[in-house]
């Protein structure tokens, strides 16, 4: 056998060397990337969370997509983010609206007061059958900075005027900038609306104003919140007196309102302060003494985790309290067709949801809305029987001196 030289023997174990470590550098590598992608898998897990407490032992967690803008004004903390429901504005850590399903809860919350307004200010027939009058012609919002609120009463053609007095001027040019879709410059600057950047409890107390319907679109009752003074006896009082008559119609957002209640939702007893607690029924039992009528309503609002309630009031009749609950669907739709017009100049979410209406601005009647009509009406106003239960041992009652608090 020849023998290679001993440099070729070198050069070739030299080789075998390199070649080994080419492999082991290759398979480092290999072992490096797919560590990377281990660390990139896991760190799409991990990505910035927006969390909200819905309850005691409850929260809301999803992808924080993005942060659109951060603020903290006189009143609160601002933002405005794009979650799983899209683009969402955040009040001190709270969910008020989303692009997903903020039609829901503002829809719920204008149309059935104002059209119940329209009817009592009508006639009935001898045999039930109800005709509209021309109100309601005016119309006050307590808060209400996102415009939406506002946005839906403006789709009402017999509407000539539209105070809103909202406190906190950060959340009115966060929204109008970052969030036109709720109503924004359009609705802020549509000619029949007033827009004022103040109190509205000291507002309502001093105005000698007349009111069809007041809308209070306002914060929570929580401790040190903003909104407390508008939940009391003594300003619902004062509302019965600013309200037109016989046609007047008050209602408030309220807070939580579960099909089924959990047991945090109530105290335990009389002597329980329960400050974590529901004030759905507290509102309902407070404005029950201050109105002839207290009516309480509720609609799922999937971004919030649960259903949402909320209770008109009014004065008259005691028939005329069933009556609001049991309208025929075909009364609802009517006035719907009659009534609703899309405010011009409102661009619409992008964000779409499933059999949700697009808005150009020029739609009339039911296309005009993308919630309520006949049909959502009467389940408004169809609780369940565990959540009337429940609210039927609640006999608190919201003062001054004895506030309720809201988790």
């Amino acid at each position: 056998m020849q023998r290679r030289p001993l440099s070729a023997a070198i050069l070739s174990a030299s080789h075998k060397l390199q070649q080994q470590n080419l492999r082991s550098s290759s398979l480092i590598a290999k072992k490096m990337a797919d560590h990377d992608e281990i660390i990139d898998k896991e760190r799409s897990k991990s990505a910035f969370k927006y969390v909200e407490d819905v309850a005691p032992g409850l929260r809301l967690e999803m992808d924080l997509d993005k942060i659109h803008h951060t603020s903290i004004s006189d009143f609160q903390e601002v933002q405005v983010i794009d979650s799983y429901f899209g683009k969402t504005l955040v009040t001190d850590g709270k969910t008020q609206s989303t692009a997903h399903d903020e039609f829901v809860y503002h829809e719920s919350l204008v149309h059935p007061p104002l059209f119940w307004s329209a009817l009592l200010s009508g006639t009935t027939q001898p045999d039930g059958t109800r005709t509209p009058g021309s109100a309601p012609k005016s119309v006050f919002i307590g808060g209400g900075g996102e415009l939406a609120t506002a946005r839906e009463v403006l789709k009402h053609n017999s509407i000539e005027r539209l105070v809103m007095v909202d406190i906190d001027p950060k959340v009115l040019e966060v929204c109008k900038r970052y969030m036109p879709e709720w109503g924004g410059e359009a609705v802020a600057s549509h000619p029949k609306m007033e827009l004022i950047v103040g109190d509205a409890h000291k507002y309502l107390m001093e105005t000698e104003e007349k009111f069809d319907v007041i809308i209070m679109d306002i914060s929570d009752p929580i401790e040190a919140g903003p909104g407390i003074a508008l939940y009391t006896q003594e300003f619902y009082q004062r509302t019965s007196e600013v309200l037109s008559k016989p046609n007047g119609v008050f209602v408030t957002q309220a807070g939580s309102a579960d099909f089924i209640p959990h047991p945090h939702a109530f105290p335990e007893d009389d002597d329980d302060d329960n400050k974590e607690s529901w004030c759905f029924s507290p509102i309902l039992n407070t404005l029950a003494t201050v109105f002839d009528h207290s009516i309480p309503y509720t609609v799922p609002v999937p971004s919030f985790g649960e259903c949402w309630g909320f209770v008109m009031a009014f004065n008259g009749d005691a028939k005329e309290a069933r009556a609001l609950a049991d309208l025929p669907y075909e009364v609802i739709d009517n006035l719907i067709e009659e009534r609703i017009e899309a405010v011009p100049g409102v661009p619409d979410h992008k964000y779409r949801s499933k059999g949700v209406t697009f808005l150009t601005g020029k739609e009339k009647g039911s296309e005009a809305l993308k919630h309520y009509d006949g049909v959502t009406h009467r389940g408004l106003f169809s609780l369940s029987k565990s959540l009337r239960i429940a609210m039927k041992g609640d006999k608190r009652i919201m003062t001054v001196d004895n506030p309720v608090f809201m988790y």
